[in-house]
């Protein structure tokens, strides 16, 4: 029985680091937005409507990676709050599309500064041009992954 190539030391191993690195982003992430009273999932959330206003439930649950259920319950808090709004009623279909409100946008704008110091931080020992490789190469990982050109 042929086992194949085996993973070796797991801090020799790609993903191992770059779950390592994903564990330590989220962590920093969810200590800089809890003075916010957002969790990781609001804020992508917020930020992705920052950045494209009128996303559906189904398109916001891809975009912060988490189930339309669970998206759901991101979007009735956020509401709820008075940081989000969406029609009561569906303009086609069944999609309902979100938009920031004025107090939406202000706490995106905290919240995202605060993830932005955390990018920072993260790669401040990497050059410009380290940053851009290791986005382009973390890019190709996702393609590869992906089984997309």
């Amino acid at each position: 029985m042929s086992q194949g190539e085996m993973l070796g030391p797991v801090d020799d191993a790609v993903g191992y680091v770059l779950k390592q690195a994903a564990v330590a982003l989220r962590n920093a992430m969810d200590v800089a937005l809890r003075p916010l009273h957002l969790t990781v999932p609001q804020y992508a959330c917020l930020e992705l409507l920052g950045q494209r206003p009128g996303l559906s439930n189904a398109e916001l649950a891809r975009g912060t990676f988490v189930t339309r259920q669970s998206m759901n319950v991101v979007l009735r808090g956020l509401e709820d709050r008075g940081l989000v709004t969406r029609p009561a009623t569906a303009p086609r279909g069944r999609e309902l599309p979100t938009v920031l409100t004025q107090a939406g946008l202000d706490h995106l704008r905290t919240a995202s500064v605060a993830i932005r110091r955390i990018e920072k931080k993260m790669c401040a020992d990497l050059t410009p041009a380290q940053q851009k490789g290791l986005l382009e190469a973390l890019a190709t990982c996702v393609r590869s992954l992906a089984g997309t050109p």
